[in-house]
């Protein structure tokens, strides 16, 4: 057993602070580590020990943590600008250039902080387009934190597509205008529509809902959303902040060949620096009040401050000059093979979904299509599962139905060890379960 008496003793230093001594609900976790030290495909806790890191802050290190050419331009800009609060910055104009080259929906761009901030400035829009209030968004995705989408996410199963409101605080009203769907049926979606017709604003949808691991949309089930918004006259919002960058450049909305009309980004635009946008179709777009005369309401003090900008731009020129994506996927690939391998062979019970740089292991027989269907992972040997992998210096979220990320600073070799450290505790689990 790992010991980690500096993260206990620090960690409660952190309470006496702040509540719960973390700064972000979800990072309250067993073990609790105090993170001291960042690189590559690594993370170092204040005890000295070393994890090769799959978490990946929930995804946005595609490259790896402290990457030295995002750094390098990073220090490089603030060596000459920061901030100025009026007009526009030259990296402001450099990266909206690029997204809007290379992301299908994204005719013009707008900056912000966060992807909460980005989803809640794009259903606002689509409302003020629409002139109508209802929102539908699927179970078990999420969009952010607050009102408007923070419901029926990572529900109680007797809770699938309830009234299931994400936190004590929120307005009835903002939770009963959105509507929950079950992804991957289009049916169900099509009903809602129908039942609610002329009153939807908006579709929002994680392209791959990610925040539940890893549920891929079936053939003709993003195209269907597609032309179920066309026909009853809503907006289609696919919210990449996960999916953006780290699936493609262009990200899943060009590997799937539907367009949105509009498109929020964060996490994987830069590298782990914050900065997040929203994006779609010029004639919508010019409703923010950026445009002069236009009557959404846009702003931010920190929009497009020099680090995420400058951090973003070097992002996608490493996607555009080095074989980022071909990398990422090459070893995505090893490992879900190489773990399919390793379950057959110890003949465990499990599903190895993912895509591209992403992967998790649901212990269940079949492939999950919506969330019900996670209800028959078993949680409790995921989590398990996971916790003695981190004894092994394997670092994966502790806790059920969560995602893992692979960079461009892992190796083959990084796999390969993964892959043993896996096979090692999984036939120790078996033996005794």
């Amino acid at each position: 057993m790992k010991n980690y008496p500096e993260s206990l003793r620090l960690y409660e230093e952190a309470k006496l602070y702040s509540p719960g001594g973390v700064h972000t609900s979800i990072r309250n976790v067993e073990p609790h580590l105090i993170f001291t030290r960042a690189e590559g495909a690594y993370v170092y806790d204040a005890d000295g020990n070393r994890y090769i890191d799959y978490q990946a802050a929930f995804g946005p290190f595609i490259l790896g943590h402290n990457h030295p050419y995002v750094n390098g331009k990073v220090i490089e800009a603030l060596g000459r600008t920061d901030l100025f609060g009026v007009g526009t910055t030259d990296l402001e104009i450099e990266l909206a250039k690029k997204i809007t080259k290379h992301v299908p929906s994204a005719e013009q761009v707008l900056f912000c902080n966060s992807g909460s901030e980005a989803t809640y400035h794009a259903i606002r829009l689509s409302r003020a387009i629409t002139g109508a209030k209802k929102l539908i968004k699927f179970q078990g995705c999420y969009h952010g934190w607050h009102d408007y989408v923070a419901r029926n996410m990572l529900s109680a199963w007797d809770k699938i597509g309830t009234r299931d409101p994400g936190s004590a605080g929120m307005m009835d009203e903002a939770i009963d205008n959105t509507l929950i769907c079950t992804f991957n049926d289009l049916e169900n979606v099509e009903e809602t529509f129908r039942q609610n017709k002329g009153e939807i604003a908006a579709l929002i949808v994680e392209p791959i809902p990610h925040n539940v691991g890893c549920i891929l949309p079936q053939p003709g089930f993003l195209a269907g959303l597609r032309q179920l918004c066309t026909d009853y006259g809503a907006l289609l919002i696919f919210d990449e902040v996960i999916t953006g960058f780290r699936h493609d450049i262009g990200g899943f909305q060009k590997v799937a060949g539907v367009t949105p009309d509009l498109t929020t980004m964060g996490k994987a635009m830069a590298n782990g620096f914050p900065i997040a946008a929203v994006a779609g179709k010029k004639r919508y777009m010019q409703r923010f009040n950026t445009q002069p005369g236009g009557d959404v309401w846009f702003a931010g003090t920190y929009n497009g401050h020099a680090v995420g900008t400058a951090a973003s731009i070097a992002t996608i020129e490493m996607m555009e000059n080095e074989p980022v994506h071909e990398h990422v996927f090459r070893l995505g690939d090893r490992m879900r093979g190489g773990l399919r391998e390793i379950l057959d062979r110890l003949g465990i019970e499990a599903y190895v979904a993912g895509f591209g740089s992403v992967w998790t292991t649901y212990f269940m027989g079949f492939e999950p299509k919506h969330y019900a269907d996670l209800q028959h992972n078993d949680a409790e040997f995921y989590v398990a599962y996971r916790k003695k992998l981190i004894e092994r210096g394997i670092f994966k979220m502790p806790m059920n139905i969560k995602r893992n990320s692979i960079g461009y600073s892992h190796t083959e070799q990084d796999i390969d060890d993964t892959l043993e450290a896996m096979e090692a505790v999984l036939k120790d689990m078996k033996n005794k379960h």
